[in-house]
């Protein structure tokens, strides 16, 4: 069973860069970009996976902000993410149980901090991490995969996933 979760502020949606006009925090946030190439590689990602979930660490506004924004980008048709596999937490620690629950095996977050919360998660992924988040959580480093893109980890993904239907389980090892 594969199970993938994907969190939003930096990974689905561009960190807002100051300017008002598309500031995921301004009064345009739906103009808030998507990250490069995030649509094309769920949209393959998606179907190798039992189940997908959008995991997010967020408030309440910022909450209805992100579930307006996956709308308004068809982000659920266009990924196959349907809107029930949405799930907001309130502080980053509690990312951990939902994540069990869930039972996820894959994991995509730009913080490194996240990731060391994940501990039931297998393959955990820092997504394009900030040097000072990697220096003040280095010690969560090990059984992390770097990547600095989408079609980077669609890649790593793909040969991962790949990789696990031809070994022992698969009858070919």
């Amino acid at each position: 069973m594969r199970r993938l979760g994907v969190d939003v502020g930096g990974v689905i949606i561009e960190p807002s860069d100051g300017d008002e006009d598309t500031s995921f925090f301004g009064a345009n946030y739906l103009r808030t970009p998507p990250v490069a190439g995030v649509f094309e590689a769920l949209a393959e990602l998606v179907p190798r996976f039992d189940a997908a979930y959008v995991v997010s660490k967020c408030g309440a506004e910022t909450e209805l902000r992100t579930r307006h924004w996956l709308a308004h980008h068809d982000f659920h048709r266009r990924t196959g993410i349907g809107p029930e596999r949405l799930r907001f937490c309130r502080t980053r620690p509690e990312k951990g149980p939902i994540a069990a629950r869930l039972g996820l095996t894959h994991f995509v977050d730009d913080r490194l901090e996240v990731l060391g919360y994940l501990d039931t998660v297998g393959q955990r992924y820092l997504f394009r991490p900030r040097p000072d988040e990697v220096t003040a959580h280095a010690a969560h480093l090990a059984g992390v995969h770097r990547v600095e893109s989408w079609p980077e980890l669609a890649a790593t993904l793909r040969a991962q996933l790949t990789g696990d239907r031809t070994g022992p389980a698969g009858g070919h090892g």
